[in-house]
C-alpha cells in the first residue's frame, strides 16, 4: 500500500511538472517588472471564460495553473472535482471514493438530524469509521456543471428595442423555455439557463445531480462552531468549520436514490491536498456557488441601502435580539428553543453593520459617484444619446421606490419574520386567499401546507418571549414605517395593552389550538380565523402588504430593472479596459486572489494565519460558545500534531483577498497547483460590503486551514481511513 501511494506520489508530481512546463510553453505572457496586483483581485468569473485576460491576472499573481486546468469540457479539470452542496452551499471533492468536503454550518441540517439524547452528534461530533456507518440523507442533493454555454443569441431571438419590458421578458421566457427544452444532454442530466450581466447575456448550464449523499465525519460544534455569533463575520478567527460526505452512485457510476446497492462514486477529478501550507502573498483559487451580489448599482441606489434601508432593517433587528437574549439568558429552555433563530437574525443584523461600516471607510458612494461623473462626460463628448438620461432616470426611480422599499422592508423584518404571531398569522392570511382564489380544492391543498408549517414553528415556539417583541416592534413599526404603507389599526394604540389583549385571548399562539383553529369546513375556517384577535389585526398588515405595497414594489423594481440592465450594457461600451465580472446569482464561479492580511483600522495590522494558541486564549469552560473539548486540550499541551504541525505550531485559519458572499460556504480555497489548502466559510467583519463595493484593502475572506481539518480527522477523530483515501501533497517543496 505504502508503494502504491509513493506511485501516486511521484506521478502526481510528475503530472504537475508536466503542467507547469506546458504552460510555460503554450501561454506567452508578458508580465511586468511590478505588478499592481491590488488592480486585478476581485470578482467572481465563470470558468469557462478564463482564457486570455483572467488567465493572465492569475499568473501574474502567481497561479500555475492555465484555463483548462480550471475548466475543460472534453478532460479532467478542478471544475469536475467542485460541487453545489444541498442548493445552498459549495463542497469539493477530495478522494477517489466520492469523498466530499463542506462548512459544519453547511451540514448542520443533516448532522442535528442524525443526533438523539443517545448520540448528540452536534454536541460529540460524528465519524463513520467504515462505509456501513456512513449515514443517509433522504433530503439531500449534490450538482455538478457538466457544461456551460453562452446562449444569449438564442434566448434573444425576435426582441426588439420597440418592445415595451413586459412585451420584452414575456419574449425571452418562452425563448428560455424553448432553448432549454432543446440543450444537447444525456437523460439523466438536466439543464437551466441564467441571466448575466442584469440580462444583457444567458449562460446554459447542463448539470449532474445526485441524490445519494451520506454523512460520514464532523466535528463536535466546540469545534464545528466555536465562537459562534460572537466571532461571526470577525478575524481573529479560530474555527474548525467543516463536515464530511460522501456521493454514492449505482453500479454505473450514474446519479441514483438511495440503495444499499450504491456504491461510492468515482470522479473524473478530486484534489490532492497540499500539506505545504500558506505564505503571505500565496495565489489563491475559491471555487464555488456565490449566491447573490449587486457590484454595479449606481451610486443613489447604494446610498438609500446604506442610509434608508439598513438603518431600519438594523434598529428592528437590534431590538428583537436585546429582548430574545435577556430571555435566554434567563432560561435554558427558552435557551435551546432560539439558539438557532437568534443565530439567524444575528447574521444579517451583524452582516448589514459591518456592510454600511465598510462602505463608508472605503467611499464606496463617492466613488460610484466619480465614476458615474465620467460615465456621463464621455457619453456627452461621444453624443450616445441612448445613454444621456440613465442616471437622471435612476434618481427618480430610487426617489420614487424609497418609499415603499423602506415599507416593504418594515413589513418583513416585524410581520414576517421577528414576530412569530405575526408570521402565524400570514400562514393563516394565505389559506384565506387561497380559498378566496380557488375554492375548497384549493383551500384543502393549502391547509395541509399551513399545518406541516404550523408544527415546525411552534416546536420552538414561546409566546412568553414573542409578546414583547410583539410590543416593542410594532410600535416601532407604527413609529417609523411610511405612513402612507401602514395598517389603520396601528393609529392611537397602546401598544403594551394590544399585546396583552391579543396573546391573552388569540387561539394562535399554541399548536393545539392552531390546529382546532383549522379545523372543519373551508366556512368554518375561515369564520374561526376572522374572530381570533391576532388573526384580526395580523389581516390588515397582510392585506395591505399584499394589495399595495408589493404591486408598486414590483411595478418599479422592474422599471428599475430595466434602467439597470441598459446601465451595465453601457458600463461595458463607455468602459471598454475595465474589468467588469458578472454579479454571482448562484452558479460556478471562480474568484482569485492572494494570502493577504489588512489593517481594519489605523495603528492595528492583521496577520494572515491563527492557530490552535488562540484557541485556548479564547478558552471559556463551559460556555456554549468557547467551550473547548478536553481531547484538544491535551494534544495541545501535548503539541500532539502529527505532520500538520508548522514550526511547532497548529495553524487553524488564514485570510486572502478572494471575492466572496453567501453560497461560498464550503468553497475549496486553491493553491497555484491546483491543490486544497482551506475551506472558505466567512468574510470579515468591515468586508462585508463586497456584494455591493469589493475593496482589496479591506476585503477579505476567511478560510480553515487544510491543515487543521487533516488534524481533527486524524488526531483528534481517528478516523485515518479517511485521510488514507486522500492524496497528500508537497508542492512547495
Amino acid at each position: 500500500m505504502k508503494y502504491i501511494k509513493l506511485y501516486l506520489l511521484l506521478a502526481l508530481i510528475i503530472v504537475s511538472c508536466k503542467t507547469v512546463q506546458e504552460t510555460t510553453e503554450t501561454v506567452k505572457i508578458e508580465t511586468p517588472s511590478v505588478v499592481d496586483t491590488r488592480e486585478i483581485q476581485g470578482g467572481m468569473w465563470l470558468p469557462s471564460l478564463l482564457e486570455g485576460v483572467n488567465e493572465t491576472e492569475m499568473q501574474q499573481l502567481g497561479s500555475k495553473l492555465t484555463a483548462k486546468d480550471i475548466y475543460d469540457v472534453n478532460n479532467s479539470s478542478l471544475k469536475d472535482a467542485i460541487v453545489h452542496f444541498n442548493g445552498g452551499c459549495t463542497s469539493e471533492i477530495i478522494s477517489p471514493n466520492g469523498l466530499l468536503l463542506t462548512n459544519h454550518h453547511c451540514g448542520y441540517g443533516a448532522i442535528q438530524s442524525h443526533s438523539s439524547v443517545d448520540h448528540d452528534y452536534l454536541k460529540d461530533g460524528f465519524w463513520a469509521m467504515s462505509y456501513e456507518e456512513e449515514l443517509a440523507n433522504p433530503n439531500m442533493s449534490v450538482t455538478f456543471i457538466k457544461r456551460i454555454d453562452d446562449v444569449t443569441s438564442e434566448v434573444f431571438e425576435g426582441v426588439t428595442n420597440e418592445m415595451d419590458e413586459a412585451s420584452k421578458m414575456k419574449l425571452i421566457n418562452q425563448n428560455i423555455l424553448k432553448v432549454n427544452k432543446a440543450a444537447q444532454k444525456e437523460t439523466w442530466q438536466d439543464s437551466n439557463i441564467k441571466s448575466f450581466y442584469d440580462g444583457n447575456q444567458y449562460i446554459l448550464f447542463v448539470t449532474e445531480k445526485y441524490t445519494d449523499v451520506r454523512l460520514v465525519g464532523a466535528p463536535p460544534s466546540a469545534i464545528g462552531k466555536f465562537g459562534a455569533d460572537t466571532d461571526n463575520w470577525m478575524w481573529p478567527r479560530h474555527t474548525g468549520d467543516f463536515s464530511m460526505f460522501r456521493i454514492y452512485a449505482d453500479a454505473n457510476n450514474k446519479p441514483a436514490d438511495y440503495s444499499k446497492e450504491n456504491v461510492p462514486y468515482k470522479p473524473n477529478h478530486y484534489l490532492p491536498i497540499s500539506l505545504d501550507g500558506v505564505a503571505e502573498k500565496d495565489f489563491t483559487l475559491v471555487f464555488g456557488f456565490p449566491g447573490r451580489t449587486n457590484e454595479y448599482l449606481p451610486a443613489v441606489g447604494v446610498d438609500q441601502i446604506v442610509n434608508v434601508l439598513n438603518p431600519a432593517k438594523i434598529e428592528v433587528r437590534e431590538n428583537a435580539l436585546k429582548i430574545v437574549d435577556t430571555y435566554m439568558r434567563k432560561d435554558p429552555a427558552i435557551k435551546i428553543k432560539y439558539a438557532s433563530k437568534f443565530a439567524s437574525i444575528a447574521n444579517y443584523w451583524k452582516k448589514w453593520i459591518g456592510e454600511n461600516q465598510g462602505i463608508e471607510k472605503s467611499n464606496a458612494i463617492q466613488k460610484k459617484r466619480d465614476l458615474e461623473t465620467e460615465f456621463s462626460n464621455i457619453v456627452a463628448e461621444k453624443d450616445l444619446v441612448g445613454y444621456s438620461t440613465l442616471l437622471a432616470d435612476f434618481e427618480t426611480l430610487y426617489k420614487e421606490i424609497e418609499s415603499v422599499s423602506l415599507a416593504r422592508d418594515y413589513w418583513v423584518e416585524v410581520a414576517y419574520r421577528n414576530v412569530e404571531l405575526l408570521n402565524i398569522t400570514f400562514s393563516a392570511y394565505q389559506l384565506e386567499q387561497a380559498y378566496l382564489r380557488g375554492g375548497e380544492e384549493a383551500f384543502e391543498g393549502r391547509r395541509e401546507a399551513v399545518l406541516n408549517s404550523y408544527e415546525s414553528k411552534f416546536k420552538n415556539y414561546s409566546a412568553e418571549v414573542d409578546k414583547p417583541v410583539f410590543e416593542k416592534l410594532v410600535a416601532l413599526y407604527a413609529q417609523k414605517s411610511p405612513k402612507n404603507y401602514s395598517p389603520s389599526n396601528l393609529q392611537g394604540v397602546n401598544f403594551k395593552e394590544l399585546a396583552n389583549e391579543i396573546y391573552s385571548n388569540s387561539k394562535l399562539t399554541t399548536l393545539e389550538e392552531a390546529q382546532e383553529m383549522l379545523t372543519g369546513s373551508a366556512e368554518e375556517v375561515i369564520k374561526k380565523l376572522n374572530e381570533d384577535k391576532a388573526y384580526e389585526f395580523g389581516k390588515e398588515f397582510h392585506t395591505i402588504f399584499y394589495n399595495k405595497i408589493e404591486p408598486k414594489f414590483q411595478q418599479l423594481n422592474m422599471e428599475l430593472a430595466a434602467v439597470q440592465k441598459k446601465y451595465m450594457k453601457a458600463l461595458m461600451e463607455v468602459f471598454p479596459n475595465k474589468r467588469f465580472f458578472p454579479d454571482a446569482n448562484s452558479t460556478l464561479r471562480v474568484t482569485y486572489g492572494q494570502v493577504r492580511g489588512y489593517e481594519p483600522k489605523d495603528g492595528i495590522y492583521y496577520n494572515t494565519t491563527t492557530y490552535l494558541k488562540g484557541v485556548m486564549e479564547k478558552y471559556v469552560p463551559g460556555d456554549y460558545e468557547f467551550d473547548v473539548p478536553q481531547k484538544l486540550q491535551d494534544l495541545y499541551k501535548a503539541k500532539d500534531y502529527g505532520q500538520y504541525a508548522e514550526n511547532g505550531k497548529m495553524p487553524v485559519c488564514f485570510i486572502g483577498t478572494n471575492h466572496t458572499t453567501g453560497g461560498n460556504s464550503g468553497s475549496p480555497a486553491i493553491d497555484a497547483y491546483g491543490n486544497l489548502i482551506g475551506l472558505n466559510f466567512d468574510r470579515v467583519w468591515e468586508g462585508t460590503m463586497s456584494d455591493m463595493n469589493y475593496d482589496p484593502d479591506i476585503c477579505r475572506n476567511i478560510m480553515v486551514d487544510i491543515r487543521y481539518v487533516l488534524f481533527i480527522v486524524d488526531k483528534y477523530a481517528g478516523a485515518k481511513r479517511l485521510i488514507e483515501e486522500m492524496t497528500l501533497v508537497h508542492p512547495k517543496q
